[in-house]
């Protein structure tokens, strides 16, 4: 989604400013696990989904009505159809994120959810047949072994619990939404996409919570939540949702792309902390040395391979300089600044 905060207030705002933003909104989306893990005892996963995602979808359409206008207009059947696709792997990946989390803790869940970092490489050479660069493939091992360290967790024995694995099985949904995305925004409003896909999803959660409670013959009573509930849905859709997505696309728009998968990749070091200081978890030294693996994969996946990319791009550009072909390296600075502004996308979460 193309924020429109990059053009009101952020346009000039220094370096440092774009850079901490970054960090406010991983350290909102840290919270947010630890907001949905006090919540789902309380509230259905498929209801926070739900409500959460509707009212986002709401107020972002509200706030962008005329841009979104003029882009049905254009091509209604494009942003309709495309929407409705990436809506549901929104909904499938928040929906077994969330209902993960209610049987496992929001360290794990912090954790394990950005194994999508490694998986989207892995699927984008199974589905698009493009090779994953050796970075991937390291940062895939490294992670691995931490998933094996998380299932050990110093009980002698391997073991994920079924929350667990349901939490991994929403990074694969997330996966396929960013790959998803990649194919569908050429052409495309992205602003209208994520309006449409987030109310998808909340439409989705809320006939999912419609249909559990008569299944189970407990519907959902909201006269009887309590204001702490109200609380952490009103954070899910405002902050989660809207505010720290403004945030993140305001910034990456300036910030260096390898620098901004950085700050972002510390939304689960935000997770942890915030699970031990909000919610009283405890972490053993193996799951520690497990998160400390998966982290690690991280980095390389998503800061390693930019960096190599722009220190090859600055070689060639001073090479160019040094034999006098200014307009050869001006177009290579160019090519190099859309390339970043487009690799941007996939820090969408």
């Amino acid at each position: 989604m193309a924020s429109r905060m990059s053009h009101i207030g952020f346009s000039s705002a220094p370096l440092w400013v774009l850079k901490l933003s970054l960090l406010v909104a991983a350290g909102i989306w840290g919270l947010g696990t630890v907001v949905i893990k006090s919540t789902v005892d309380e509230v259905p996963p498929s209801w926070i989904v739900g409500l959460r995602f509707f009212g986002a979808g709401l107020l972002l359409g509200l706030v962008s009505l005329p841009k979104m206008t003029a882009a049905l207009r254009r091509a209604p059947r494009l942003h309709l159809g495309r929407g409705f696709i990436l809506g549901l792997f929104l909904f499938g990946s928040y929906w077994l994120n969330s209902t993960g989390l209610t049987d496992t803790t929001a360290s794990n869940s912090s954790f394990l959810t950005t194994l999508y970092v490694v998986m989207i490489p892995l699927l984008s050479w199974a589905i698009l047949r493009k090779r994953p660069s050796r970075y991937s493939l390291v940062a895939a091992l490294l992670c691995l072994v931490g998933v094996g360290a998380i299932a050990y967790g110093g009980a002698g024995e391997f073991s994920l619990r079924f929350g667990d694995l349901i939490t991994i099985g929403s990074a694969l949904f997330i996966s396929f939404h960013v790959l998803y995305t990649s194919k569908y925004a050429p052409g495309a409003s992205m602003t209208v996409l994520t309006v449409v896909q987030f109310l998808v999803a909340g439409v989705l959660g809320m006939v999912a919570g419609i249909v559990d409670g008569l299944a189970t013959g407990n519907p959902l009573d909201f006269g009887h939540l309590s204001p702490n509930a109200w609380i952490s849905i009103a954070y899910l859709t405002v902050f989660a949702s809207c505010i720290a997505l403004g945030l993140q696309n305001a910034a990456v728009a300036k910030v260096d792309p390898a620098q901004a998968s950085l700050f972002l990749a510390t939304e689960c070091l935000f997770g942890v902390l915030f699970s031990i200081l909000l919610l009283g978890e405890s972490i053993t030294a193996t799951a520690a040395a497990g998160f400390a693996l998966i982290f690690i994969g991280i980095v390389v996946s998503e800061y390693l391979p930019l960096r190599a990319a722009k220190r090859a791009t600055e070689a060639e550009v001073h090479a160019d300089a040094a034999e006098g072909n200014n307009t050869r390296a001006l177009s290579v600075d160019c090519e190099t600044t859309a390339e970043a502004m487009e690799g941007s996308d996939a820090f969408m979460r």
